[in-house]
């Protein structure tokens, strides 16, 4: 590309930073898991960390400022002083809107320049709904945040997706091994497989329930880039209209030179937010990007960006959103909280079989006020145990972290999915202390089981047991096959008093569809009202 002015650098370092920033994000996606001497290999929750919107949300429904990470204030400070620097530099899912928007057919030089419209106002009303929310207890920023979304959807989808490319391809590639003459093509992509399996996934692959409508989202998001420039950006992001609200006063400002400026409208068409930069006194501050895009597109040189004293008043656009808008979203806020809450099991009627929660999890209440739905703990269990929910936790608890046993156990020596949740939703447990934690109770089904059902010996189920003194334990009993003849089989049990609710037991089941022996959330320690095993009873199995 040609520069015409030394100003179009800005342009290219704005991108430098945003590829920086995507590939950050990626590799510590990456390389969230366990290090050999058991400790996570890196910090993952640095995007989390100096997100304002995951903060301040956090600590409205926490009701906690500990929450609050310093980095997110640095974020605010800078975004008060320089305009929504973090969407256009820093924000990873701006990136991938970035790109995606060079798809986007190129308007017609004669095209009339975009206006900001009633949808730009869509964000704030998201961001207020979002936050009245939040102080009332019920935490959803996380399905709309740019960060928790990127994340999850990389997590569930993007990695696992890649990584299933990557390794059928090659294999189908070895299987076959075609070859011209002395050229096989395995011989290319062999090195490629063994990079990926040992360097960039380094795991078995992942597979997530409901990861299809994860992924449908998110493409979606994406897609919408080919209407608008940025669409998400512009008319939905709330953690965009946190910072819009940030950025009423700018250092950082732009200036038209009227002198100079010809009214050609250049400037507006290379704004991909409808900042209206062409309009002298009606440049909007809260929804540019601070991206350069239309200083470099000014051939006359009409445009510039200027320091300025912040306390002095812009003369620029204000954030269209009125009193009644404000109070309109309020009111949507409150009466989805309300929502949320009138069913069974969000007011503690019932518990759901099914919910069982990574050890470490709060009560479910406020689990669910710190829970951002960021997939970073599914990301980094090593036996892909963790799965986001569908509505087991109600909608409140869409996307949050449950086990499947099926899928996966909770490893009795594994406590990283409290090191890498970024809001203390799940607690940090040391290891001894995570060992204790009961997350469930698991029973038999005596119709399906083989020594109950068929009168066959089974033990792979105490084998894989993992507790010190085994939880699942065997009684001999006499049964009586078809012929008459009588003999001895060791008919499992569980010890209610030692089984943690692991899981495992299930996932290493003979039956492969529904097993024999499974967990639910019962005796879970987190909850003292959903104990079935009564204090002062007899010692031993209940089943």
């Amino acid at each position: 590309m040609k520069f015409r002015r030394p100003r179009s650098w800005m342009q290219w370092a704005r991108r430098v930073s945003q590829v920086l920033f995507l590939a950050l994000f990626f590799a510590l996606a990456l390389r969230v898991r366990l290090s050999e001497n058991g400790a996570p290999v890196v910090d993952a929750d640095f995007f989390f960390k100096i997100d304002p919107l995951v903060s301040l949300s956090t600590a409205l429904a926490a009701r906690s400022l500990a929450v609050i990470a310093i980095p997110a204030l640095v974020v605010l400070v800078a975004t008060v002083l320089l305009g929504r620097v973090f969407c256009g530099w820093i924000c990873p899912l701006g990136a991938v809107h970035a790109a995606a928007s060079w798809f986007r057919a190129k308007r017609p030089a004669a095209a009339p320049p975009e206006r900001r419209t009633a949808w730009h106002r869509v964000k704030y009303v998201v961001l207020v709904a979002l936050l009245v929310m939040a102080l009332f207890g019920a935490h959803w920023t996380g399905i709309f945040d740019p960060i928790p979304l990127l994340f999850r959807s990389t997590a569930t989808f993007l990695l696992p997706a890649a990584q299933y490319a990557v390794e059928d391809s090659s294999t189908a590639v070895f299987q076959a091994d075609p070859h011209v003459g002395p050229a096989h093509l395995k011989l290319m992509t062999e090195p490629v497989y063994k990079f990926s399996r040992n360097a960039l996934f380094q795991v078995d692959r992942q597979t997530y329930a409901g990861a299809a409508f994860i992924a449908a989202l998110f493409i979606l998001i994406v897609a919408l880039n080919l209407v608008r420039p940025r669409f998400w950006c512009r008319y939905v992001c709330p953690l965009g209209g946190l910072l819009g609200f940030a950025s009423l006063r700018p250092a950082l400002r732009l200036k038209n030179d009227k002198d100079r400026c010809n009214g050609c409208g250049q400037c507006a068409r290379a704004c991909p937010a409808a900042a209206q930069p062409d309009r002298p006194g009606e440049w909007l501050p809260t929804e540019c990007y601070d991206c350069w895009n239309c200083v470099a597109s000014c051939r006359r040189g009409a445009l510039a960006f200027k320091v300025e004293n912040p306390i002095t008043p812009a003369a620029a656009g204000g954030v269209d959103f009125s009193r009644r808008a404000a109070m309109g979203a309020s009111a949507a806020g409150v009466a989805v909280m309300l929502g949320f809450r009138q069913n069974p099991l969000a007011q503690e009627k019932v518990y759901e079989a099914n919910l069982v929660r990574p050890p470490g999890a709060l009560p479910e209440r406020e689990f669910l006020q710190r829970c951002v739905q960021c997939g970073a703990c599914m990301r980094a269990c090593p036996t892909n145990a963790l799965q986001p929910c569908a509505l087991e936790g109600g909608i409140e608890g869409l996307w949050t972290p449950r086990i499947i046993a099926k899928v996966g156990y909770c490893e009795y020596n594994c406590n990283i999915c409290g090191q890498v949740c970024p809001t203390g939703a799940i607690q940090p447990l040391a290891i001894e202390a995570k060992k204790e934690v009961k997350i469930g109770l698991a029973f038999f089904d005596k119709d399906r089981c083989l020594p109950y059902a068929f009168g066959r010996e089974c033990i792979v189920c105490e084998e894989h047991c993992p507790t010190p003194q085994k939880s699942i334990y065997f009684v001999e009993r006499e049964v009586e096959l078809r012929d008459g003849q009588k003999m001895t089989v060791k008919q499992p049990q569980v010890d209610p008093d030692k089984c943690t609710g692991c899981g495992i037991c299930e996932w290493c089941c003979v039956f492969r569809d529904t097993a024999a022996v499974r967990v639910t959330s019962a005796n879970e320690t987190r909850h003292s009202n959903n104990q079935p095993i009564l204090p002062g009873g007899a010692g031993g199995s209940p089943y």
